[in-house]
C-alpha cells in the first residue's frame, strides 16, 4: 500500500502535468514563429539536437534494460537523464527556429513522401508523448509501480520512437540545410 503523502504529491504534480502538457505545445507553436532580428542563426543546432535525440534513445533503452534487471536505482537515474535530454533537446530545437528559417526537404518521389510521413508521425506524436512521459515520471517519482508500469508500456515506444524519428529527420534532413 502506498503512502498517503506519495498519494498527496501525485495529485499535486498531476496539476503540475496538466498545465505543462498544454502549455508546451503552445509555447512552442508561439516561440516558432517568433524570430530574433539582427541575430547570427544558430546553425550549429541541428546536429547536435539531433544527437541529443540520439542520445535519449539509447538511454530509454538502458533505463527498460536496468529496470527489467531490477536495478531500479539505475533505472531512476536513467529516466532522469532521458527527461532532462529531453528538455535540453526542446531548448536547443526552438532556439534554432527562433534565429533560422526552416529548410525545406529537397528529395523528391518515393523519399519525399517517406520523409513526410516520418516528419508529420515525429511532430504528432512529440505533442502526444508530453502527458504521457511526464505522468509516467510522476508515478514513479510517487511510487506508484502499478500504475506507472502500466503507462510505461505505452510511454516507452511512444518516446523512443519519437527520439529515433527525429534523428531520421535530421539524417534525411541535414543535405539541404
Amino acid at each position: 500500500m502506498r503512502a498517503q503523502e506519495d498519494v498527496l504529491n501525485e495529485k499535486s504534480y498531476n496539476k503540475l502535468v496538466i498545465v505543462l502538457s498544454i502549455l508546451i505545445p503552445i509555447i512552442v507553436a508561439i516561440l516558432f514563429k517568433v524570430k530574433i532580428p539582427n541575430v547570427e542563426p544558430l546553425i550549429m543546432l541541428p546536429p547536435i539536437y539531433a544527437t541529443i535525440n540520439a542520445i535519449t534513445a539509447i538511454v530509454l533503452i538502458i533505463a527498460v534494460i536496468a529496470v527489467k534487471n531490477k536495478n531500479i536505482s539505475l533505472h531512476k537515474k536513467l529516466m532522469t537523464t532521458a527527461v532532462v535530454l529531453s528538455t535540453l533537446f526542446l531548448l536547443l530545437y526552438v532556439a534554432y527556429h527562433m534565429t533560422s528559417d526552416s529548410t525545406k526537404f529537397g528529395g523528391d518521389g518515393v523519399i519525399k513522401y517517406i520523409y513526410l510521413f516520418i516528419l508529420i508521425t515525429h511532430i504528432v506524436l512529440s505533442i502526444i508523448v508530453i502527458p504521457f512521459v511526464l505522468i509516467t515520471y510522476v508515478r514513479g517519482l510517487t511510487n506508484n509501480i502499478e500504475k506507472h508500469k502500466k503507462i510505461a508500456k505505452v510511454t516507452f515506444p511512444l518516446w523512443l520512437y519519437v527520439a529515433v524519428s527525429g534523428v531520421i529527420v535530421y539524417i534525411l534532413i541535414a543535405p539541404y540545410y
